[in-house]
């Protein structure tokens, strides 16, 4: 019997046209969200209608939301608008309890510490898009147990990004979309810690 070849030697399964079809339309929501130009949407979407594999996917889908070789109908999206905005300045700036989370927010803060804590909070939408710009100062999102975050689209300079939870979207929970920049503050995104009857 004649040796099987290594994983990556075997010759990858044809797609189909319903694969070439769902990732086209995830090129379409992205225009949608703005993600992407006109330009760039027929651009891609010539790549898309080419491809032959999984592999030939990759590069047109691989800087928008999700895993590029996952094709399932039920990709999570956030919806069109502008974010609202959050300044903290120099000073801290909390948001805590039941606060109303809208679908993306954007939080500018210069040498203060940011705490976002979702846990308690109502949300408008089941993904969460947060763009942090930080200068010194460091963040901490505390999440629902139930969350994910993917946290890849944060860029330090001398700082770190930390997440203890799981980065992949999974139905009927919340998700968070991470991504911004942190000059020499920290970011971290976590669960709250339970002690005492108190948490934190």
């Amino acid at each position: 019997m004649d040796a099987q070849p290594p994983p990556d030697e075997r010759r990858e399964i044809r797609i189909s046209h319903a694969d070439r079809e769902r990732a086209a339309e995830r090129l379409q929501r992205a225009l949608s969200e703005g993600r992407i130009s006109v330009g760039e949407l027929e651009e891609r979407l010539s790549i898309v209608y080419a491809a032959r594999f999984g592999a030939d996917l990759v590069p047109p889908l691989a800087d928008l939301p999700g895993d590029p070789l996952d094709l399932r109908t039920e990709q999570l999206s956030t919806p069109v608008g502008p974010p609202t905005v959050l300044r903290g300045g120099m000073g801290s700036l909390r948001r805590v309890g039941n606060w109303q989370v809208p679908a993306r927010l954007r939080v500018q803060s210069s040498m203060g510490s940011v705490l976002l804590d979702f846990c308690d909070a109502t949300f408008a939408h089941p993904v969460v898009e947060v763009e942090l710009q930080l200068g010194a100062g460091s963040a901490r999102l505390l999440v629902p147990d139930d969350a994910t975050a993917d946290v890849n689209g944060m860029e330090t300079s001398m700082g770190s990004v930390r997440s203890k939870v799981s980065g992949r979207a999974a139905h009927g929970h919340p998700h968070f979309r991470v991504y911004g920049r942190a000059g020499m503050g920290s970011v971290t995104v976590r669960r709250r810690f339970h002690f005492a009857g108190r948490h934190f």
